[in-house]
């Protein structure tokens, strides 16, 4: 590929910058791991675990191995088991529904919000029977789902919901924190999140002391003591070093956030001045939420494969969240959904497009992106 002179290169994520920036921190909180050796576990964990519980406005959080892994432990802490259902999204990322079927229950999928891209709350209601033992929303992109609506309909039925907050760490809903307003809250630290960590990690969010202690004990093989087993639980702990980075970004998070939010305002005046209205469609951002822009996802009727090729060429990074909606996977074949049942996501995963947002994105860099888009679109 030949490149001219004038390109620029828009990585969809720059994680060096920050973590270059913040090196002798980290460097000085990994070296507090290695002197105490509480390399799993232990102390920062634990310093980690009482701040983000304040953060996420939740009586007690407590670390894991993964954000998978948070998803799993939180239905087997409220006993989904084999016969189950559980209501969810088809438009998330595998982890969504995997945990409940890694129990041997049934995922009920429901369609999404045009608009959003988040689940169809309504949809649910019309979903639950008296199989459904929970309902798991996913706070998709950075942008909570209709808590309140769907917190109504779940009391009304006495069903838990699990927050698949994922991608929301810092997201509000009426002034209420992601992983404060459902049972269980499930939070990622993958790298590219925005509190990422330097390897897998996650975090469980609740009000509720009695789930908190069957979270704690199951993450150790469901010991609440050593080598005493109330439940079959799994290895799932967060590692020191994974504690002690993340303690080190966590004061960081509303900054970049808010970095994050004023990159996604200079888009909207950007692609407005290029006269792209009737050519992209940009999030929405309801009324009432806090939107922390984990993704910054555009949608593209008809040509997202051929504008996401041209943007490579012209050295930006994009990517799909995503192309293929869980019901259609052919892992869940034996579901028996078929394509066409459940349009929006269908939609979706043809349409959208995420573009680079991350917290050090520089204001040319922004202008370029959308020049070279406008360049696509109007040719």
């Amino acid at each position: 590929m030949t490149v001219s002179a004038n390109q620029m290169n828009v990585p969809l994520l720059d994680l060096k910058q920050q973590n270059e920036t913040l090196r002798p921190e980290i460097e000085a909180a990994l070296g507090r791991v290695l002197d105490t050796n509480a390399f799993i576990l232990g102390g920062e964990v634990a310093e980690l675990e009482t701040e983000l519980a304040d953060h996420c406005s939740a009586r007690h959080a407590i670390g894991c191995a993964s954000g998978s892994d948070a998803l799993l432990l939180a239905m087997m802490a409220l006993g989904v088991s084999a016969g189950d259902e559980v209501i969810t999204t088809p438009y998330s990322f595998f982890a969504t529904v995997s945990a409940i079927t890694r129990l041997g229950a049934k995922p009920v999928f429901v369609d999404i919000e045009p608009d959003t891209f988040n689940l169809d709350v309504e949809a649910a209601a019309l979903k639950i029977t008296k199989r459904t033992k929970a309902v798991q929303p996913v706070h998709l992109f950075g942008q909570c789902v209709d808590m309140e609506r769907l917190t109504d309909i779940c009391d009304d039925a006495d069903i838990p919901i699990v927050e698949d907050a994922a991608q929301a760490i810092g997201a509000e809903f009426n002034g209420k924190r992601a992983g404060s307003m459902g049972a269980i809250g499930c939070f990622s630290f993958y790298p590219s999140k925005n509190l990422g960590g330097m390897g897998d990690g996650g975090v469980m969010t609740t009000n509720d002391d009695t789930l908190a202690a069957r979270l704690r004990a199951l993450r150790v093989h469901g010991a609440s003591e050593r080598y005493h087993h109330k439940w079959v639980g799994l290895n799932s702990r967060l590692d020191g070093f994974q504690g002690a980075v993340l303690r080190v970004k966590l004061p960081h998070l509303d900054r970049w956030t808010e970095q994050r939010q004023a990159n996604a305002e200079r888009y909207r005046r950007l692609f407005a001045d290029a006269g792209l209205e009737d050519l992209i469609s940009l999030p929405v951002e309801r009324n009432g939420r806090r939107h922390i822009y984990n993704q910054f996802v555009v949608r593209i009727e008809e040509r997202r494969d051929a504008l996401r090729g041209y943007l490579a060429e012209q050295g930006i990074g994009t990517d799909v969240y995503y192309p293929v909606p869980l019901h259609l996977q052919e892992c869940f074949e034996y579901l028996g959904y078929r394509e066409g049942d459940l349009p929006e996501a269908e939609r979706a995963s043809r349409e959208t497009l995420a573009l680079p947002i991350f917290p050090e994105l520089k204001p040319e860099q922004q202008e370029y992106v959308v020049a070279k888009t406008a360049e696509f679109l109007k040719r």
